[in-house]
């Protein structure tokens, strides 16, 4: 009987086919159940997966033994020398992900893809051009993840920084938020991306124009009211800016 996606997914662990691949791959520990939770849903399935940074070549055999023959994987690298695994069955790009010419190129050759994952440079500039160029060329329904978020509290890549990647973050979440009716009129509004999830090191972009574009309004499932009072402000308690401050913790 074949498999179905699903039985697939039951038993894909991306831990277990980082710790299969035939060749060097560098991970963090707290990484995987993420990538279990993010890429679960396209094991198995026909989709164009995307990944910066190729170095010793594990991740590549280690995305192929995850999601499957199916999957399309494509790795992306500065350095020359990972076209050698245009030999095992991967289409290799060389360039830079920080020149918007290259994802011009890029994008062209190759199409819109779902997944892209970015596991490049890790510096601020490169992070931020990544998104900017590549999420309009990804799929209603893909992703586009980055990892080693932390560079943007390390002093050795500038942080902390307002032009840092995580700061770059916080600004699409603002935009998502001035998607709402009362502010869309005299913001701009994010119509790509339809939310972010924030992991230890890793963001997570989810892209879906129809949602990003769905008009944002009150409704009313018109039940019947009860002209129940408004009490959020009744209930005596006050607390000092310096107190609330207290719960910000980091």
């Amino acid at each position: 009987m074949a498999q179905t996606p699903d039985d697939l997914t039951d038993k894909a662990s991306t831990l277990k086919s980082y710790q299969a691949s035939p060749y060097l791959s560098i991970k963090h520990t707290t990484y995987f159940h993420v990538y279990d939770r993010l890429f679960g849903r396209f094991v198995g399935q026909d989709f164009t997966f995307v990944e910066i940074g190729v170095f010793n070549g594990g991740s590549l055999f280690m995305w192929r033994d995850f999601f499957g023959p199916k999957a399309r994987i494509i790795g992306i690298d500065l350095n020359p020398v990972a076209r050698k695994w245009e030999d095992h069955g991967f289409e290799i790009f060389t360039g830079s992900q920080q020149n918007p010419q290259f994802w011009k190129t890029f994008f062209e050759k190759v199409g819109t893809v779902d997944v892209l994952l970015d596991d490049g440079g890790h510096t601020f500039e490169q992070q931020i051009v990544t998104c900017h160029c590549a999420a309009p060329n990804i799929n209603d329904g893909g992703l586009l993840v980055v990892e080693d978020a932390h560079t943007s509290y390390m002093e050795s890549f500038g942080g902390p920084s307002p032009l840092s990647f995580i700061e770059y973050s916080k600004n699409i979440v603002d935009g998502i938020n001035h998607r709402f009716s009362a502010f869309e009129k005299n913001h701009k509004t994010e119509r790509v991306i339809s939310s972010v999830q924030f992991f230890e090191s890793i963001v997570a972009f989810e892209v879906d124009r129809r949602l990003a574009n769905m008009r944002s309004a009150p409704t009313s499932n018109r039940g019947e009211s009860m002209d129940a009072k408004d009490f959020r402000y009744e209930d005596g308690i006050t607390i000092s800016a310096s107190n609330l401050m207290k719960a910000f913790k980091y």
